[in-house]
């Protein structure tokens, strides 16, 4: 049996030594428990007792969240997953008991709630529960905030984009900053597939070769590993075990009613169908022409990433998710 909540002892640990980031900001405590078993945590943003107004923007593939109120007493960021959403009901039964169990109108806590998937580098069924955001609730503290592989970015990484084993261990990170009467303080959790990067596009985290430690950059290495899979599946085409006709100009075997390809060889010799091929829109008298349909179809420069990604997803997993994929 996987180790897990379940069947584990767990005991949330909630003092640590490192780096932390010191701030000044009125009304706001941060509390950080972990469980070492996973490694796993949560991070609770407090703003008890009045609460604080709230905007949430929620972008990318696979969110993870809870809540979403216009107005919070407390944040909860969490590994786990969508388990690990169990941390935020946690903090809400923590402000539920010092508020002795009051179930008025007006009495009710009201915590959101995010997460991230940390299960890429560990291989057990161990997240942030309830009593793990309680205790990280009972933690919290004004002006620190503990930075680095900690609470909720414990087993967070980055620079997944090529493989997993090329990812390398990321965190939680703060800034803080005050302009005359104004503090502004921002904290996030980092647990991105793409890379780290500066701001003249150097890799500082990720994408890191274990026997070379070399880093490799975002487009060489995609364009790099397309180069490669397209050998290999043109190798792959020219072995029909099943002797089907072929078409002359592309090798692709040609199944007996001539709708589909027929079955290849994968890598390990059994045999494998290739995933069905998406119609393609006709082109319209104006694309022929260069007219408005054509013009519609010129890109901007930072669409080429959008689609090396996709072609990337596309041969990873097999589909193209946008929105839905674990990555």
């Amino acid at each position: 049996m996987r180790p897990t909540n379940d069947n584990l002892r767990l005991a949330p640990r909630t003092s640590f030594e490192g780096l932390v980031l010191e701030f000044e900001l009125g009304g706001l405590e941060i509390g950080v428990a972990e469980y070492d078993e996973g490694p796993t945590g949560c991070t609770v943003f407090s703003f008890l007792p009045g609460g604080a107004a709230c905007a949430t923007d929620i972008r990318g593939g696979s969110p993870g969240t809870l809540g979403g109120y216009e107005w919070v007493h407390a944040i909860c960021l969490a590994g786990g997953s969508l388990y690990g959403l169990e941390a935020a009901t946690g903090v809400a039964a923590e402000i539920f008991a010092r508020r002795d169990y009051a179930t008025g109108w007006l009495e009710i806590p009201l915590v959101s709630g995010a997460i991230v998937f940390d299960w890429g580098p560990r291989d057990n069924a161990v997240y942030p529960d309830k009593q793990l955001g309680r205790a990280a609730l009972r933690a919290a503290r004004p002006g620190v905030f503990p930075l680095g592989p900690r609470g909720a970015g414990r087993s967070a990484t980055a620079g997944k984009t090529f493989d997993y084993a090329e990812g390398e261990q990321a965190g939680q990170g703060g800034a803080f900053r005050q302009v005359g009467e104004t503090r502004i303080g921002v904290f996030t959790v980092v647990n991105a597939v793409g890379a780290i990067v500066d701001r003249d596009g150097t890799v500082l985290r990720g994408h890191l070769d274990a026997v070379t430690g070399a880093r490799r950059s975002l487009v060489p290495g995609v364009e790099e590993r397309l180069r490669a899979g397209a050998t290999g599946a043109t190798a792959a085409r020219q072995h029909d075990p099943h002797g089907a006709r072929r078409q002359p100009a592309t090798g692709r075997p040609v199944a007996a009613d001539a709708r589909a390809p027929g079955p290849h060889l994968d890598g390990s010799g059994d045999p494998a169908l290739p995933r069905p091929r998406r119609r393609r829109r006709p082109l319209r008298r104006d694309d022929e022409r260069g007219g408005a349909g054509a013009a519609r179809r010129k890109l901007p420069p930072g669409w080429r990433l959008l689609r090396v990604a996709r072609l990337l997803l596309e041969r990873n997993c097999g589909s193209w998710c946008w929105g839905s994929c674990r990555y």
